[in-house]
């Protein structure tokens, strides 16, 4: 199995490998169901493609946005 740097995964200050994961398992979950790579790979394995992509600048993780909870008043 190729080898991919973990210092070119995590890029910024705070790394979070939480995210990481979670950004290379739905990459993973794209490539699988026929998503077209985004960088040339010697590799077949979709998690090894993955992190290539992420290692890469091609994908990255982005916080979902939350919607704020509306407050619940009860009668009484």
């Amino acid at each position: 199995m190729p080898y991919v740097p973990l210092e070119k995964l995590v890029t910024n200050e705070k790394p979070s490998f939480y995210k990481l994961v979670l950004a290379a398992a739905q990459r993973a979950n794209e490539l699988t169901q026929g998503a077209q790579t985004l960088v040339a790979s010697d590799s077949k394995k979709v998690a090894v493609i993955a992190l290539q992509e992420i290692a890469g600048g091609k994908v990255r993780y982005e916080e979902p946005k939350t919607r704020g909870k509306k407050s619940e008043k009860t009668e009484g």
